[in-house]
């Protein structure tokens, strides 16, 4: 099972990367365990200074910007 991690506050960014995130998952037919990362230290933890962020199988895999759908599956179709 894949765990993909989403990084940040809870923005409005944040909402919008988690939503793009499961649907590549559920579209690619990964099945991944979903967890919010909101406390700071953790965040700054995988190097992140700009959120959202995302990280899959504790590797940071973007951050600083709300992909779309279509760019998470490129991202996570490698990592499957």
């Amino acid at each position: 099972m894949m765990n993909i991690k989403i990084l940040g506050a809870g923005c409005a960014n944040c909402v919008n990367l988690e939503k793009a995130a499961r649907e590549a998952a559920t579209d690619l037919g990964i099945e991944a365990e979903f967890e919010k990362v909101t406390d700071y230290g953790d965040i700054a933890g995988y190097g992140v200074m700009k959120t959202p962020g995302l990280v899959v199988d504790e590797k940071l895999v973007m951050s600083g910007r709300v992909p779309t759908t279509a760019q998470v599956k490129e991202m996570l179709a490698p990592l499957a």
